[in-house]
């Protein structure tokens, strides 16, 4: 065999250790942002608003890790907001109607979350059937199910620590929806850049056919990550349960949306293969700062849609840029 699996990995950390030098550009965007906004309106760089930020990107944050190893092996998830809802339904029904402790019933919750995820990879790697195509189904059906555990009603009436774990600071300025948020982003972080597996899906992303001559479990990984996109996309609809103090089968509506319009931001190429946690972060912030700047302004919902739709346009046309 002409290509080794070590030969594959090896040149996959190249690209992984040069992340850091694609996230220039988005970097560079939000500095340019900030600076903008900061003049814009002196609310924004008030220690509270930052705060605030970081509270408000808390769910779409730990959604995009998922996100980013999904398209990292040239992937997409559809199903992530459908996930978060039914994620929060399931934790609602069984805490509140069923009547088991809360925290078995987010354990259980965050189960079936990963189920939807085995079962979206299982159709791609088993059945053939295209990631868009699976995903779409599964966001779908998720949803449906959402809307079937309680007639489409919502919950309410969670133990009063759990929403307080969303709002209480600690050390003054930390709440433990951040802390979860950013445990996900070093974690996520970590495995792409120091392990193998890290380096496994930049290569299934460069080439899958290539990485399957090399020895590499390709479909085996693409299962896992999928099953990883619907965990996070499940334990970021735990967290959107803390901070509404309240689950409903309508949340999440266009989530999938944001998320990958944050990855892609960030610098990660649809075509797989190239990006990383952090552009993944910027991303993240970007949307964010964006979002609560044009709130600051008074600008409306509307035009903010445009605003982000015109963003993400503007990212993948200097992405196709940079490929040329």
């Amino acid at each position: 065999m002409s290509v080794s699996a070590t030969d594959q990995e090896r040149s996959a950390g190249a690209s992984a250790l040069s992340t850091l030098k694609g996230t220039t550009g988005p970097l560079i965007g939000l500095i340019l942002l900030c600076i903008f906004l900061s003049f814009a309106t002196d609310k924004f760089m008030s220690a509270r608003n930052l705060l605030n930020i970081l509270d408000q990107i808390t769910v779409l944050g730990i959604m995009a890790v998922g996100m980013t190893m999904v398209i990292l092996i040239g992937g997409i998830d559809l199903a992530v907001g459908s996930v978060l809802a039914l994620t929060m339904m399931v934790m609602g029904y069984l805490a509140n109607q069923v009547g088991l402790p809360l925290p078995v019933g987010i354990l259980l919750a965050l189960c079936v979350a990963a189920g939807t995820g085995a079962i979206s990879g299982l159709l791609i790697t088993a059945l053939g059937v295209p990631a868009f195509i699976a995903t779409l189904a599964m966001m779908s059906v998720a949803r449906g199910l959402a809307n079937m555990i309680t007639d489409g009603q919502q919950i309410v009436g969670f133990p009063s620590w759990f929403s307080l774990l969303a709002y209480t600071r600690f050390g003054g300025f930390l709440t433990l929806t951040v802390a979860v948020m950013l445990v996900v982003f070093v974690l996520g972080w970590i495995y792409l850049r120091y392990t193998s597996g890290g380096r496994t899906l930049y290569a299934i992303g460069g080439n899958q056919e290539v990485a399957r001559l090399a020895g590499i479990q390709v479909n085996l990984y693409t299962v896992g990550v999928y099953v990883m996109s619907g965990l996070l996309a499940g334990l970021a609809g735990v967290v959107l349960a803390m901070r509404l103090d309240s689950v409903q089968p309508t949340a999440g509506v266009s989530y999938e949306l944001d998320t990958i319009a944050a990855v892609v931001i960030g610098g990660t190429s649809l075509s797989g293969g190239k990006g990383g946690i952090l552009g993944t972060i910027i991303g993240v912030l970007i949307i964010g700062v964006l979002r609560n700047g044009l709130n600051l302004l008074g600008v409306s919902p509307f035009t903010q849609a445009v605003v982000i739709g015109v963003v993400i346009a503007l990212a993948v046309a200097a992405e196709a840029i940079k490929r040329k």
